[in-house]
């Protein structure tokens, strides 16, 4: 028996949330509905470029804040991914103290605060003197604001995601939730093409002296433009109809299915990172590959991710969450060693290898086109936005941020190259179980308030 919090079938419901006497009018409703969608689309897409940025330089950021004199550069490499660890593991704890204000207060306002302290981490970072500059304090620092940036982007996916369900229209909810993913994607791939094009047209000494800071110091702009569209934002329909008439919900079922929810998603954490932001250090340190060919495989990677989002979402909307989600656990679980042996040929064409990792990146996106509309489904509008967010955050925490360190210390102990293989289609095999308890006909259902 599934721990999904529901309400009652009804397929003629707006699946939105609102009614059609207290939201807004089919006419209004469409410009407010793509307007939810750019808003809540910035700031992921700020969040994810971000952490990109970091997962693609994380052999240069090692260099410069974690190699102290006479350290190695796998002490470093591994220091560098625990400090990237560290963020994720205080995203739960964002996604539960932003959650609550976002479920009490409004999501507009908490989205304005989270949007606004991942800008202001982000851009100190790009400021940062290094090891050689201030010796110890270098890391600690920088580890400070990763917790900050850790903080803001556990809140950022809750509101983010309640946001964009709650303005759907009928019957294209995951569409809608599909383009947080999206903008994951595009942000990473925004990371990938800003890492590729420094290592091009600058040289590694200037790269590693100060070239390295320029996507950071990008995200100020960014970051300003995302806080004027959301000081634009109006609250959502759902939430205006909670407010009037406030409950809390029970407490006991909410940790279920955050519970449950991290399990589901566990696979498109661990993969997602895996194939499309670990890779890059990955090739380089193991496999041996340059910096540039590496970043060129998670570039492919990326785009074959965003590619399949959207559709995914939308296909989603037509034969269910659990046909699609349940089929891509299932594939990635299947085709993790296939992937990896042959990127470790060294007579693979580079044609076929490209295919592959693009593949690989479509074969996450069947994952996370469905997974917020999924996750927005779970939880009631008085809960949403924190258990979406726990939910999310965990998985994220422990499968993601997790998922750099795991491996690289794995293959340092073990010398085993199949590692990410292991890794990603356990994972996925645990996640497609606890993805075929959703129900044939969730994406029909209204949702609750």
């Amino acid at each position: 028996m599934t721990t999904s919090v529901h309400g009652p079938a009804d397929e003629s419901a707006d699946p939105s949330g609102s009614t059609g006497s207290t939201g807004p009018s089919g006419a209004a409703k469409a410009p407010r509905s793509r307007g939810a969608l750019v808003a809540g689309s910035v700031g992921n897409f700020i969040e994810w470029y971000e952490f990109g940025v970091y997962g693609y330089f994380a052999t240069v950021i090692a260099a410069a804040f974690f190699t102290p004199a006479g350290g190695s550069e796998a002490e470093a490499l591994i220091r560098t991914y625990a400090s990237f660890a560290l963020a994720f593991f205080f995203r739960p704890v964002g996604a539960a103290l932003f959650g609550r204000v976002g479920d009490r207060v409004g999501r507009r306002p908490t989205l304005i605060l989270v949007v606004l302290l991942m800008t202001a981490a982000t851009t100190l970072i790009g400021l940062l003197p290094t090891y050689a500059t201030i010796g110890a304090a270098a890391p600690w620092l920088l580890t400070l604001l990763r917790i900050v940036q850790g903080l803001s982007a556990g809140g950022e996916f809750g509101g983010a995601v309640s946001l964009m369900t709650e303005f759907a229209p009928p019957g294209r909810r995951g569409l809608y939730g599909a383009w947080q993913s999206f903008t994951v994607a595009l942000g990473l791939l925004g990371g990938a093409g800003a890492a590729a094009l420094l290592a091009t047209v600058l040289t590694e000494a200037q790269l590693g002296a100060w070239g390295w800071r320029l996507p950071f110091l990008l995200t100020l702009p960014m970051g300003l433009a995302a806080l004027w569209l959301r000081l634009r934002l109006e609250e959502t329909p759902s939430f205006r109809q909670r407010r009037a008439a406030p409950a809390a919900a029970p407490a006991r079922e909410t940790v279920r299915a955050v519970v449950l929810g991290a399990g589901r998603l566990m696979g498109w954490s661990a993969a997602g990172y895996t194939f499309l932001v670990v890779m890059p250090s990955y090739l380089q340190s193991v496999l041996g590959t340059s910096f540039r060919q590496a970043l060129a495989a998670t570039v492919l990677a990326n785009a074959g991710f965003a590619a399949a989002i959207l559709p995914a979402g939308a296909l989603s909307d037509r034969v269910g969450r659990r046909a699609v989600m349940v089929s891509g656990a299932v594939v990635a679980a299947l085709a993790a060693f296939p992937l990896l042996n042959l990127l470790q040929d060294p007579a693979a064409p580079t044609a076929v290898k490209g295919l592959a990792v693009c593949g690989a990146g479509a074969v996450v996106g069947l994952l996370a086109g469905p997974g917020p509309a999924m996750l927005a489904e779970m939880f009631p509008t008085r809960a949403r936005y924190t258990g979406l967010g726990l939910a999310y955050a965990l998985a994220n925490a422990v499968f993601s941020g997790c998922a750099g360190l795991i491996i690289t210390e794995a293959v340092e102990r073990t010398g085993s190259a199949d590692i990410p293989a292991y890794y990603v289609a356990g994972t996925c095999a645990v996640s497609a179980l606890a993805l075929a308890t959703l129900r044939g006909d969730d994406h029909r259902r209204a949702l609750r308030d």
